[in-house]
């Protein structure tokens, strides 16, 4: 009586669990993605993201996004910024190889929807909303950060005449796993 009993219980936890457990959908990136940057006298894009999606437009509270960009993957079109880029003076690609965003919160707004988390580059992390909109699979973003609050550059000699804030515009094709 009593092993019919715990069997009952267990089932019962098993079931009313099934109707509590949140789980969004798991999306992979595909190859198609694109992260682009512009500023006064800099410009280019981002070769390399990684990075885990899981989104569910009707439970933002199980959604989440890691993304780790390379920065070695950094492409200005231009050889010599390349490598002034990755050097000790901009990125410091050696010390620190990735650009990296955890997210902590999601929320809709009007048109779309935005995302806080922690952005961790060049050893600075900082709390940040980036807001996207997720249409046909693809998430899509536009917004702006400040080098300067990342250590990224200085404002002495060359460095001055490259923009403080600099814009990103990043799209990420997804599929379901």
């Amino acid at each position: 009586m009593k092993s019919i009993q715990n069997i009952l219980i267990a089932g019962s936890i098993m079931v009313l669990s099934g109707f509590t457990v949140q789980q969004s959908v798991q999306w992979e990136i595909s190859n198609d993605y694109s992260i682009e940057f512009s500023a006064t006298k800099a410009e280019g894009i981002f070769k390399t993201l990684k990075g885990e999606v899981q989104f569910d437009a009707q439970d933002l509270a199980a959604s989440k996004f890691n993304f780790i960009i390379e920065v070695n993957s950094i492409n200005t079109g231009n050889g010599i910024k390349n490598k002034h880029a990755k050097s000790d003076k901009w990125f410091d690609a050696e010390k620190y190889p990735n650009i990296e965003f955890k997210s902590n919160a999601f929320s809709k707004t009007e048109e779309a929807y935005s995302v806080r988390g922690k952005m961790k580059m060049h050893g600075i992390e900082k709390e940040v909303h980036i807001p996207f909109t997720y249409e046909n699979n693809v998430f899509a973003a536009r917004f702006s950060l400040n080098r300067l609050d990342y250590k990224v550059g200085t404002m002495e000699g060359s460095s001055k005449k490259v923009s403080n804030e600099i814009k990103l515009e990043v799209s990420i094709p997804v599929t379901k796993n």
